[in-house]
């Protein structure tokens, strides 16, 4: 499960992200919480606003991010971004204490930290690719969102009591503080033990190299249909908990940051669960879509603060073991010349499309009420699942197999089979015929090797 942290590289890496991704849910659950009871009056909208600001540029600055990612020195890269977003979190700090912060100043910082996160996010995606080996790069990705949501267990329930205690300008100004952390832990890396990777040339049409490549991979393109369908709709979870502990069950900061972390512990075991497995496949993927929705939907009919509570680690649960799957599967299955402009579509496709989803959420929960908006997470799950499945089914030729009764206890009891599923369909028949030809020739040869044993035995002597 930790195998990657056998890495020295890695566990530098792993240790100075950890500290910066506590940082940045302590910031993200104070920014949601002084614009939801400061700057405006429980309105949802704003919240979803400040995510739109923040997400929005991954998607308009996508084909750009991802080929800098693919052609620059992604350690240096990420220590540039890095700087510059522990300065967006001193600047917003500094004019939150002083109490001079307004809402259009939350608007602006939220922007120019979503212009920095779209060039960092795909150089920090990749990354991991040039710390391990590649055997280990599935569970590398799952051991990062371990750590993304470890901090999230930590960080928000660290936020509540510090905004109530000190305020969310202090906040803020933690932030900043860790995330030199991260850029002096890539000051300590060992460049010589960085497993360097193909770097995208220098000449023209590489932008739409990657758009090109992807449409070549109809595996893929199923991928960012279901990210798509669940990132814009459904991991709209700060407009959930902070509007269903507010609006719907009168709580305050504490129990606000609560929520979020007892999110994260389902999501904690999601990613673990996921680092257990040797390879990612697409069958979880669509699974985890599925019970995805299932478990908003749950929640969304959780009577009592402590049942939807509850609730919410299953929700990160399955959330995590469907974007961990997502993810692993984009990278492992990637060239290395296209990976950064691959996941910097990746990227834009799921968080991208928060500006769609995060209002419309939003409206949502303020015209019908909070349970209505974690609806349309419900249903972007099962819309997803749904949706992949018959795509899969009409066009990847999926095929399910069940072994009857009489067969061997060795053969799968349920093997499902796609053209994009790491083994061709055809191939995958020609293995169960190729089987299938050898148990009828053991089973010819054992029944001929009766008859004569009959015939010697029958034969007068």
């Amino acid at each position: 499960m930790f195998r990657s942290l056998s890495v020295l590289n890695y566990r530098i890496w792993f240790a100075g992200a950890m500290v910066s991704n506590v940082g940045t849910w302590m910031q993200r659950t104070a920014q949601d919480w002084i614009v939801l009871t400061q700057l405006t009056d429980y309105n949802a909208t704003a919240v979803g606003i400040v995510m739109a600001l923040q997400f929005g540029p991954q998607l308009v600055l996508m084909p750009w991010s991802g080929l800098i990612a693919d052609r620059f020195d992604r350690r240096k890269l990420l220590m540039l971004t890095q700087t510059l977003m522990g300065a967006l979190a001193l600047g917003l700090g500094l004019i939150t204490v002083t109490g001079v912060v307004e809402l259009w100043h939350v608007y602006l910082f939220a922007l120019g930290l979503g212009i920095v996160a779209a060039i960092d996010a795909p150089a920090r995606q990749t990354f991991v690719s040039e710390l391990v080996p590649d055997d280990s790069l599935s569970n590398a990705v799952a051991l990062n969102s371990a750590s993304f949501n470890g901090a999230r267990l930590i960080g928000p329930a660290v936020a509540g009591v510090l905004t109530v205690a000190v305020g969310a300008g202090w906040v803020f100004l933690i932030n900043a503080v860790t995330f030199a952390f991260t850029v002096f832990a890539m000051t300590l890396l060992r460049t010589r033990q960085l497993r360097k990777q193909p770097r995208a040339p220098r000449e023209r049409g590489q932008l739409m190299a990657g758009f090109r490549y992807v449409w070549k991979r109809p595996d893929i393109v199923a991928v960012l249909i279901t990210v798509f369908l669940v990132g814009t709709f459904g991991f709209n979870f700060a407009i959930f908990t902070s509007t269903m502990a507010t609006v719907e069950f009168g709580m305050g900061a504490s129990e606000f940051g609560l929520l979020s972390s007892i999110m994260a512990v389902g999501s904690v075991a999601g990613a673990l669960l996921s680092a257990r497995r040797s390879r990612p496949r697409m069958r979880l993927v669509v699974g985890g879509a599925f019970f995805f929705g299932l478990t908003c939907l749950i929640a969304a009919l959780m009577p009592t603060y402590i049942t939807f509570a509850i609730s919410l680690a299953f929700v990160g649960l399955t959330s995590l073991t469907l974007m961990t799957t997502a993810n692993a599967y984009v990278q492992t299955t990637t060239e290395p010349a296209m990976r950064g402009r691959v996941m910097a579509l990746y990227m834009a496709i799921f968080a991208g499309g928060t500006p769609l989803g995060a209002p419309l959420v939003g409206w949502v929960a303020d015209q019908y009420g909070p349970r209505w908006s974690i609806g349309v997470a419900a249903a972007s799950g099962l819309i997803a699942a749904a949706a992949v499945m018959f795509w899969m089914i009409k066009y990847q030729r999926l095929r399910v197999r069940i072994r009857p009764r009489t067969a061997p206890r060795t053969t799968p009891r349920l093997r499902v089979r796609h053209s994009g599923d790491g083994q061709p369909l055809t191939t995958a028949i020609r293995t169960v015929t190729a089987r299938a030809d050898t148990a009828r020739q053991d089973r010819d040869r054992e029944t001929a090797t009766r008859e004569i044993a009959v015939v010697e035995a029958t034969a007068p002597r």
